[in-house]
């Protein structure tokens, strides 16, 4: 049963590895296309990946790279997701 249990945690751990790293190359991208006025990633891809396990990732990137920080929804719902996800990830590794 434990064993079980670890390789469910792990899994876990690595799906939102991804997920956050994904949300937080995003916000990368999308600031430097900002920068230089090129086609842009959508608002809504963004909040979708902060929404689907990126919470922390988008908000590293989100404060990280300066970027969306005066969008009312980004500023509510980034930081939202990130919650949601440490308390996840509380609940597993605790």
């Amino acid at each position: 049963m434990r064993i079980w249990l670890n390789e469910h945690i792990a899994l876990v751990a690595a799906i939102l590895c991804v997920t956050n790293g994904i949300a937080f190359v995003m916000m990368w991208v999308d600031k430097r296309r900002a920068q230089r006025h090129a086609w842009r990633i959508p608002e809504r891809t963004l909040l979708l990946s902060a929404v689907c396990f990126g919470g922390i990732g988008s908000f590293l990137g989100m404060y990280g790279f300066r970027h969306k920080t005066k969008h009312t929804v980004f500023r509510v719902v980034v930081p939202i997701a990130a919650a949601v996800q440490i308390g996840i990830l509380l609940a597993l590794f605790l």
